[in-house]
């Protein structure tokens, strides 16, 4: 292909190359797809290895790995490479993915998730770094590009529990893990061969790399976020409040030292110059708060309170992922010409609506068709939140920190899950109720209307 012929190659006037997104987004699918195929697996991993809640680690340890090690993913982006960085990921992925189905206890398996969560957190913060990069050299959009990369994440989430559930029917469990060795081939493939290479490293690199990592800043954030995840992960059944004893001195050395650091792993400073970053971060968690609530809330009022059986139950719920990838596309147009603020209002309207029809539409006996109507209403907000929050973010982050910036922005999903989790714990406080469904809607429209009012009042220079 001529250099003419390339830049001439465009997702649409003054956007990139559609090949570099894919590239990058075939990597990213991963993180989502090992996310959601798990929950279909846990029950027959419990069986052959005699076990009981205690399975909801490989849940639990892959969501803590993803958010301790995104943002340091990102961080090496930036320093080393960010598609150095990226096909690192890809390969821990896949030495992981191999030798998982041969772990000879249940510890060890929980060990091979923790490490796929290092391994696929690193490719979305180094993706986007990636994406920064040839936007920024080739004075492109990156629109399109953030669009496609939000499918990708969609639509692997909506398809990642269908094809566990076919993998462990047709497999058994061990075909969870070696799915992802194709996938992981065939992304490193395409990056090789159609991202272009880092800028070589000058000879003397790799002493002044040490010097720019900030170690104690590394140290100290992966102590006070695993306290913080740990925290999280215990107030459904158990909380620890003792290690949020832990948590916030940690939390609070950690911005001392940063404030300090000449090179920060987390440049405190600029998220307090900067409004439209530190803001977007927050919207995000707050975003994946309402998302997961009804992602895994409303599926367990189904089962309990409808007494649909799981096959019905994912059938009801498939429009709010599968809605939320197909409005990524019109999210992409709209950004392209509005931005991200019109997206985050459409998004949280639509969530705000979806969080009034569960708190006053729904009862056990709902039809289902209606059911099915308000699952595509929940779903519809998601593609234009997700785009929203990414470009928010995106828009907000200085360049040379693109790949931390995306990392900490996974961080933030991360969180936002853990707190829905416990969320659901509360509003239904036992078995799945009309009553805790209806506070759940009230909980997500709460959400959405401080979403709302947010977007709506601040000024538009600062989403």
């Amino acid at each position: 292909m001529t250099k003419v012929a390339e830049e001439q190659e465009v997702v649409q006037a003054g956007g990139l190359p559609a090949r570099y997104a894919a590239s990058v987004g075939l990597g990213t699918l991963l993180q989502p797809l090992n996310s959601s195929m798990i929950a279909v697996a846990l029950v027959a991993i419990g069986a052959d290895f005699h076990a009981g809640t205690e399975t909801q680690w490989l849940v639990s340890g892959l969501y803590l790995a993803t958010a301790v090690s995104a943002p340091t993913a990102g961080r090496l982006a930036d320093l080393i490479g960010a598609r150095r960085v990226f096909l690192a990921g890809l390969a821990l992925v896949a030495v992981v993915s191999a030798l998982a189905p041969l772990s000879p206890s249940l510890g060890w398996l929980i060990a091979a998730r923790v490490l796929l969560g290092i391994g696929t957190g690193a490719q979305f913060p180094s993706g986007v770094a990636m994406i920064r990069r040839i936007a920024d050299r080739r004075k492109a959009s990156a629109v399109g590009a953030l669009g496609l990369l939000s499918v990708f994440a969609q639509t692997s989430a909506a398809l990642g529990p269908s094809v566990g559930g076919l993998l462990v029917g047709t497999f058994d469990w061990q075909a969870i893990f070696l799915v992802n060795l194709p996938v992981a081939a065939v992304a490193g493939i395409a990056v090789l061969r159609l991202v272009p290479k880092d800028p070589p490293r000058p000879a003397d690199d790799d002493r002044k790399l040490w010097r720019e990592i900030d170690l104690g800043g590394l140290a100290l954030f992966t102590l006070a976020m695993t306290a913080l995840m740990l925290v999280l992960l215990s107030l459904s059944t158990n909380p620890n409040w003792w290690l949020l004893g832990a948590a916030i001195p940690l939390a609070v050395l950690f911005i001392l030292w940063e404030r300090r650091s000449t090179t920060p792993f987390v440049d405190v400073r600029l998220l307090a110059r900067s409004a439209p970053l530190s803001l977007g971060y927050l919207r995000t968690m707050l975003t994946y708060v309402a998302f997961y609530a009804i992602f895994y809330g409303l599926p367990g009022w189904l089962e309990q309170a409808r007494g649909l059986d799981p096959t019905k139950v994912g059938l009801v719920v498939l429009p709010i992922a599968t809605l939320g990838a197909i409005t990524v596309a019109i999210a992409t147009k709209l950004a392209r010409r509005h931005g991200d603020r019109l997206l985050l209002m459409i998004g949280s309207a639509g969530l705000l609506v979806g969080g009034a029809a569960l708190a006053f539409g729904v009862h056990s006996g709902t039809p289902i068709v209606v059911l099915v109507v308000i699952s595509a209403v929940l779903g519809v907000p998601n593609g234009f939140n997700g785009l929203g929050n990414q470009l928010a973010v995106y828009r907000a982050a200085p360049p040379e920190v693109a790949g931390a910036a995306a990392g900490l922005f996974r961080t933030s999903q991360y969180v936002g899950a853990n707190l829905a989790a416990a969320a659901i714990a509360i509003v239904f406080a036992g078995p799945a109720t009309d009553a805790g469904l209806h506070r759940l809607g009230l909980l997500v429209g709460g959400i959405a209307a401080v979403l709302l009012l947010d977007v709506v009042f601040a000024r538009k220079g600062a989403l």
